[in-house]
Parts: structure tokens; C-alpha cells; sequence
């Protein structure tokens, strides 16, 4: 999980800290004012880092293929708030916001972005290919559904090697649609493996609706032949999120098998940092963001049950904006890459 709550965050968490109230919902518990803050700031840096990765894209400091994750914050959050450490993500090229929530650094993840030596990957991977295996991330992919296969391959290790850990293997809507999706669900059936997919429904796979381009709309269901069970979840609340995925990873960890969650979010930007997004209207996109958003649900959520004061959330964005600040400028003044690097970490004698 992304670092929640240094020593100021904690300080903010008021004397409700064990109490327990219901969402707006009205069927989920509330958990601890800590746990509540710290889903709020991890959402946060995610929305603030990506904003900045904006603003250096469109400065020139970013090259190549860049994918914002602004809008879509709640799914990531409240699915690591479910995992442990043992556990392994692997995604596709909208990676900003996964790699912040299994805990990579912010300086590290900019850098990687800027092609810089202190990135994650030292410079050579870019927005779509860093990797942490201190954090057991293994990607990034650039090839739609690629990630699918090596994601139901980690799984399939953790359960040869008697490893007591999931593999949490996200993909989009457009991913959806991929042959060799339903190739992994059926070996991931077949033997039971230990991994939760999760379908990223942000209503457009490119430029297309998913209306359009999915026959069968319901992306949880698509398990079905397989036995694979799924779960449609509000990707806008945090909070949904979270049980849901304590759930699934339950399910997986305990040996019964995969479990789909097809995750209903929104991506407020284009596909890309190339694409105008001219394939829907702005009052869709404003609508959106007006009333589903999900870092202002909680903060509603937060306000309204007298979890934390204005002033508090105030004090974590100021944090938060001071961390993306250093990280950018810890990005833009690392060294490039050697040369001498194009020859390394491409072959491994085994």
C-alpha cells in the first residue's frame, strides 16, 4: 500500500480512531479514522502525481506513450488495502497509479517517466515498463492482455512453490475482449490458482465505448464457462472496493480458485496524453466528475462523519503536493542513463 500516515497523518486522526459508523450506502462498515485518511492521501498522491505527470508531459520532459490513472484512484486503494506483502500485482500501461499503491516511491516512478538513472527501471522502461520486486510489481505491460498470461503464470508458481500468496492481475475493458484472457481463465480454473483478475471497466477501451465493442456488457460474467465466479463493484467508492476485495483474495488465498471483480470506474482524461478524447462530450466527463468522483465521496464521507476536520484534509493535500514536488524535481535532475546501459539487464545466464 502506498505509505499512508506519516507521523502528521496520524496526528490528524481524531479520538473516533476505533469507531464504527455505515457508509451512505448504508451496508458497509466504516473502519478506523486512520484507515479512512490513509485511503484518502494514498488516492490523493495518485491524483496529484498524475497531474503533474501531465504537466511535464506537456513540457516535453516526459517522452514516448503516457497513460493517466485520474479518476480511477479508488479501485487500485482499496484493492491493495487487501493484500499483504507476499502478495503480486501485475497490470497493463495505465501503471502510475498500481505502482504508488504496492508502495514504489514517488522520486523513483517520476525519474522512470523522465528516462532518468533513479527510476525504477534506470531510465530504460518508461511510463509503461518499470517493475519493483521488493514490491512484488511486476509491470507494466505495453501489449493490451499480455500482462493476463504472466499474471495467471505468477500464480501458478505461488501455488508450485507453496507460497501462501494471490496474484492480483488488472486489466482493462478493451482487454476484455483478448484471446488469451480466456486462455488464462481456463488453466487458472483448471487448477485452482490464486489469482484475483481485475477488470477495469473505465467505459472506453481507446476511443471506443465499450457499448460497442463487448456483446456481453456484463465483463464479470465472462468466468462463467469456466466456473470462474465474478463480481460486479462500484470502482468510485473506495470503500466497496475494499470489501470486495477482501473477499476475492480470501477465496483465492484459501485454494478455491480465481475470482473475477469487474471494477465500474472512469478515467477523466483521454487514452492517452495523445488522445483529445473527442469520442464523448464534456458534460458526460463533467457529470462525472461532479458526482461519482471518487476522492471527494470520501472526503464527504470523511467530513460528514466528523472523522477529520477541513483543515486536516487540507494539511494531507499540502503534504501530498510537497512529495510530487520533490519527486518531480528529484526526476528532472537525475542523471540520464549511460550508454553502456542499452547492453544491460536484457540477458540473464541461467
Amino acid at each position: 500500500m502506498v505509505r499512508s500516515a506519516a507521523a502528521g497523518i496520524a496526528a490528524i486522526a481524531t479520538a473516533k480512531t476505533k469507531s464504527r459508523d455505515k457508509s451512505k450506502a448504508g451496508r458497509i462498515a466504516l473502519p478506523a479514522a486512520s484507515v479512512l485518511l490513509g485511503y484518502y492521501r494514498d488516492m490523493l498522491l495518485i491524483r496529484r502525481f498524475e497531474e503533474k505527470a501531465g504537466q511535464m508531459y506537456g513540457m516535453g520532459l516526459i517522452g514516448g506513450f503516457c497513460h493517466l490513472y485520474i479518476g480511477q484512484e479508488a479501485v487500485v486503494v482499496g484493492m491493495q488495502a487487501a493484500l499483504g506483502a507476499q502478495d503480486a500485482v501485475i497490470t497493463g500501461y495505465r501503471d502510475h497509479g498500481h505502482m504508488l499503491a504496492t508502495g514504489m516511491e514517488a522520486p523513483g516512478v517520476m525519474a522512470e517517466l523522465t528516462g532518468r538513472r533513479g527510476g525504477y527501471s534506470k531510465g530504460k522502461g518508461g511510463s509503461m515498463h518499470m517493475f519493483s520486486r521488493a514490491k512484488n510489481f511486476y509491470g507494466g505491460h505495453g501489449i493490451v492482455a499480455a500482462q493476463v498470461p504472466l499474471g495467471t503464470g505468477i500464480a501458478f508458481a505461488q501455488k508450485y512453490q507453496e507460497i501462501a500468496a494471490v496474484s492480483v492481475t488488472y486489466f482493462g475493458d478493451g482487454a476484455a475482449n483478448q484471446g488469451q484472457v480466456y486462455e488464462s481463465f481456463n488453466m487458472a480454473a483448471l487448477w485452482k490458482l490464486p489469482v484475483v483478475y481485475v477488470i477495469e471497466n473505465n467505459k472506453y477501451g481507446m476511443g471506443t465505448s465499450v457499448d460497442r465493442a463487448a456483446a456481453g456488457r456484463e465483463l464479470y460474467r465472462r468466468g462463467m464457462a469456466y466456473g470462474i465466479p465474478g463480481h460486479r463493484v462500484d470502482g468510485m467508492d473506495v470503500l466497496a472496493v475494499r470489501e470486495a476485495a477482501g473477499k476475492a483474495v480470501e477465496h483465492a488465498r484459501a485454494g478455491k480458485g480465481p475470482v473475477i471483480l469487474e471494477m465500474e470506474t472512469y478515467r477523466y482524461r483521454g487514452h492517452s496524453m495523445s488522445d483529445p478524447a473527442k469520442y464523448r462530450s464534456r458534460d458526460e466527463v463533467n457529470k462525472m466528475r461532479s458526482e461519482r468522483d471518487p476522492i471527494d465521496h470520501l472526503r464527504e464521507l470523511i467530513l460528514g462523519h466528523r472523522v477529520a476536520s477541513e483543515a486536516a484534509l487540507k494539511e494531507i493535500d499540502r503534504a501530498v503536493k510537497e512529495i510530487v514536488t520533490e519527486a518531480a524535481e528529484f526526476a528532472q535532475n537525475s542523471p540520464e542513463p549511460d550508454l553502456s546501459e542499452l547492453y544491460s539487464d536484457v540477458l540473464v545466464d541461467a
